[in-house]
């Protein structure tokens, strides 16, 4: 797995050595970012831009805007393997004051008083594929108003899954790559 684009383009980032992690594959992950930069359906610039990035894994999607451009990411994971990866891949922004990581189950998070300050421009959702709290997370996610009016919500799953998104958000583009679905929801 690469960085594919920006400041860091090329660099490798370092995997879980376990099989409890599902990287985002680079085919995937580059085609998200040709739609967000060329698609008249999304308007969001990438460069400045502030994301969260939920079940973060090895950081793959939040490290690619960091790269790009953005100008925070919050990353989100509860593994602690791939806590310590994200950790050494984000070694890259060392000197950068640009991104924080909440090793908490965002789940749980979101359902305490625990708050974040700040609302994003894009919000990543890159479950376990066997998650199926999707609507769930999307409902809290709406509650919280951790969106921006213009921002766009990505939501990564397995072309098979059975979970039908929910209503209170419209989507705007559904694309397949390989054995992904991702939609692109506003």
């Amino acid at each position: 797995m690469r960085i594919i684009s920006g400041r860091f383009k090329g660099k490798k980032l370092l995997l879980p050595k376990d099989n409890n992690t599902r990287p985002l594959k680079d085919l995937v992950k580059e085609s998200i970012f040709n739609l967000l930069a060329h698609s008249k359906k999304m308007n969001v610039n990438l460069k400045n831009s502030s994301v969260l990035d939920l079940f973060s894994g090895s950081g793959s999607f939040g490290i690619e805007c960091l790269s790009r451009e953005s100008k925070y990411v919050c990353f989100f994971e509860n593994y602690f393997e791939a806590i310590k990866v994200l950790e050494k891949n984000l070694l890259l922004f060392k000197n950068e004051k640009k991104f924080q990581i909440f090793k908490d189950d965002c789940f749980k998070y979101f359902n305490s008083d625990k708050k974040i300050d700040i609302k994003f421009d894009i919000i990543f959702i890159d479950p376990p594929y066997k998650e199926i709290k999707i609507n769930m997370l999307i409902e809290m996610i709406i509650l919280r108003k951790l969106l921006k009016k213009d921002g766009i919500l990505i939501i990564h799953r397995h072309i098979n899954d059975q979970v039908v998104i929910t209503e209170k958000i419209k989507i705007l583009d559904t694309r397949t790559y390989g054995v992904s679905k991702v939609y692109f929801a506003s």
